[in-house]
């Protein structure tokens, strides 16, 4: 008589090595992996209350605020005519790092790719592999993204736009294809250089600028 393999299978099966998602083991053990999830974990979760007129936002500006050196400057005392003091214009303030608005939850990758070219080199996959682990990790798998595609400002603008759109295509593809990420969770975006992470005039070669940012569209 053929003896039974189901104690065997049986075995493997409690042991995780049948029937089972490899993706959040391996989130789980890539510590890229593991800061990804953080950054794009919903930073509210709720209603979101209005943050009162004096808080102070923590968010890191777009452009540094002008400081004085040395002591520290006494608080501006109020204007006659009731307006803010000019010296202390209001800041933009977006996501560490990223170009998102501030309070979002959202990352930036710096992606190589060949000049003029939406094709993902092993490099690139390497750099993109540790966002797939986390994409698919149970932590973030309730949750939908944009995929958002950013150039430097070589070339003219309409090129940089077209070449975007094509480069967070190409990202969404090897996530859905090599993660296993649900295609309804992604959205691919091209946005050019009209959102520069590292502002340069035009024909500046700033690999920062050349990017992949991700955003939590359920945050």
């Amino acid at each position: 008589m053929r003896p039974s393999s189901l104690p065997l299978a049986a075995m493997l099966l409690a042991a995780g090595f049948l029937g089972a998602d490899p993706a959040p083991a391996l989130a789980q053990n890539d510590p890229a992996a593991l800061q990804l999830i953080e950054q794009l974990r919903p930073r509210t979760r709720g209603i979101r209350l209005p943050a009162p007129a004096d808080a102070t936002a923590p968010a890191t500006p777009v452009a540094p605020a002008a400081v004085s050196s040395g002591a520290e400057a006494p608080p501006p005392a109020p204007s006659s005519a009731g307006k803010p003091e000019a010296s202390v214009p209001p800041v933009a303030t977006v996501a560490p790092g990223t170009t998102a608005p501030a309070g979002v939850a959202a990352v930036s990758i710096t992606v190589t790719f060949p000049s003029g070219s939406s094709m993902l080199t092993p490099q690139a996959e390497a750099t993109l592999a540790p966002l797939g682990r986390a994409l698919s990790s149970p932590d973030l798998a309730p949750f939908r993204f944009r995929i958002e595609g950013h150039t430097d400002t070589v070339g003219d603008s309409l090129s940089n736009q077209r070449l975007s759109e094509r480069r967070a295509e190409a990202v969404r593809g090897y996530l859905v294809a090599k993660h296993g990420v649900a295609p309804g969770r992604l959205e691919a975006v091209g946005l050019g250089e009209n959102r520069l992470l590292v502002p340069t005039p035009d024909g500046w070669d700033e690999p920062r600028n050349r990017r992949v940012q991700v955003i939590n569209l359920d945050d």
